[in-house]
């Protein structure tokens, strides 16, 4: 079905034609021989911290973006006519590259931000790591008083022709326009939500520049790098961030370009989503895989990683759950991906999705036993978490009781288990207010790991032997 064509706004054509003078040639770069390269991994508050921070505001919120968000992620991938595949290069195993990460917490966002420096000289920007997203992009203009990326001024920016195969073809899957007026405008893209949030922009190729893991300051180049520039952002959904750092399992993504440069392998460690921007750590591309989570590789449990079945995302074999060592009584199709079901790890979703089978399994073994313990409890304004309890928060008998909490653990068809610790699974949502951290998602569909089910652990995604490996850290980094 073809796309239709819109009418783009003045501010719009101005900045291409600005962009189309001021496009330059790649510069070339010596990488060192001999070191590893990491991002630091902050969420999502680290550039304005809120001091009217609202939980229960939050995770309202942080829901409705899932709910919105994967949506839009398994249209995408209905819509979606081409397997990705891993070229086979020989990438520098003794190279890593590192990028700080942090929660979103204080900006009342659910997901993970990165810090990436972007163009030649570097431009900091704040993105959004996202598994599930292709697509890295940032915004081109200013906005709310944020920084925005100026494509001017870097020397390495260079737009992709929209008469080009890249754009009429390989673009296809990242929403890329049919409109082409000229053979050298800027191939343009859309994408849009189904709450009505969307980016507008044009595909470019750039450089990003990252700091050597343990390399005393020095930096190293991905150059070649697909990127969005966003001329126009409508919603909320990317409020503080600068964009989105795309991770998932495509040609174009960033997390491949890296991968294939770097040992075939990124790996994060995700601190409490409920830290503050302060407390961060990496994210890593390398050979070495979580080397700069050492203190957790004696404790690495390793799965199969299905990077075929629902391409672009991360999917994962998952045999069933258990509660207390019992495992649940739901149907083997959930977890089939190639029946209707399926499992994807995601740093973009904040809670577990499950879809109704497993849903209905899940929450009812877990509320059996709160029940016993609390009273339940329906959230003010009401919501997607359905199952919340109240507990006494003050006086000399307050506090909640984690052994209170069956344990729940997933288990993978290879015989690994994750076995995520209380808090992952229940939230906290007010002051005396518990809430069981999964929603119910529909029969057939996919059900989504997100990154509060993942915290406190680190993940680490080998692209080249197909393998997901975990651990337990604080996410401290040493």
């Amino acid at each position: 079905m073809s796309r239709p064509i819109m009418m783009l706004p003045i501010t719009y054509i101005l900045l291409l034609l600005m962009i189309q003078t001021h496009d330059k040639s790649f510069s070339g770069y010596a990488s060192p021989a001999a070191a590893n390269v990491r991002l630091k991994l902050i969420h999502s508050g680290a550039y304005a911290p809120k001091s009217d921070y609202d939980q229960m505001k939050r995770i309202k919120e942080l829901v409705h973006s899932d709910i919105v968000r994967r949506g839009i992620m398994f249209s995408k991938h209905r819509q979606s006519t081409r397997r990705k595949a891993w070229e086979k290069r020989r990438p520098r195993t003794n190279v890593s590259i590192e990028m700080p990460i942090s929660s979103g917490r204080d900006y009342g966002r659910g997901q993970y931000f990165v810090e990436v420096k972007v163009g030649t000289p570097p431009q900091k920007m704040l993105l959004i790591a996202d598994t599930g997203s292709e697509l890295t992009w940032m915004s081109c203009r200013r906005r709310n008083r944020r920084r925005g990326f100026r494509p001017t001024r870097s020397s390495t920016f260079k737009t992709v022709p929209c008469s080009s195969r890249t754009c009429k073809i390989d673009l296809m899957d990242l929403f890329s326009l049919a409109r082409c007026p000229t053979p050298s405008t800027p191939c343009s893209y859309d994408y849009r939500y189904s709450d009505g949030t969307g980016a507008l922009g044009i595909f470019a190729r750039e450089t990003v520049t990252a700091e050597i893991a343990n390399g005393k300051g020095r930096a190293t180049k991905v150059e070649d790098v697909v990127v969005g520039c966003t001329l126009t952002i409508q919603g909320q959904n990317f409020q503080g961030a600068d964009g989105v750092l795309g991770m998932a399992y495509g040609n174009y993504s960033f997390a491949t370009r890296a991968s294939r440069m770097f040992g075939g392998t990124f790996s994060y460690c995700l601190v409490d989503h409920l830290s503050h921007n302060y407390l961060s750590n990496y994210l890593t591309f390398g050979g070495v895989g979580a080397a700069s989570h050492s203190p957790s590789l004696s404790r690495m449990r390793y799965t199969k990683l299905d990077l075929a079945s629902l391409s672009p995302f991360y999917a994962v074999n998952v045999k069933g759950i258990s509660i207390n060592g019992a495992m649940l009584k739901i149907p083997s199709l959930v977890w089939a991906a190639h029946r209707g079901g399926g499992t994807i790890v995601d740093s973009g979703t904040s809670l577990m999705f499950l879809t109704e089978p497993a849903y209905r399994a899940v929450v009812g073994a877990l509320g059996l036993a709160l029940s016993k313990r609390l009273d339940r409890m329906k959230l003010e304004g009401g919501g997607p978490l359905e199952h919340c309890y109240r507990y006494n928060s003050t006086g000399s008998q307050s506090g909640f009781d984690e052994s209170w909490v069956p344990r729940l653990a997933i288990h993978f068809s290879d015989g690994a288990r994750f076995n995520p610790p209380v808090k992952s699974y229940v939230i906290d949502d007010a002051p005396g207010v518990k809430c069981l951290g999964f929603v119910s998602a529909t029969w057939p569909g996919v059900s989504v790991i997100g990154n509060i089910m993942q915290q406190n652990h680190v993940w680490e995604f080998n692209l080249v032997q197909s393998v997901l490996g975990y651990a337990p850290s604080t996410c401290t980094p040493t």
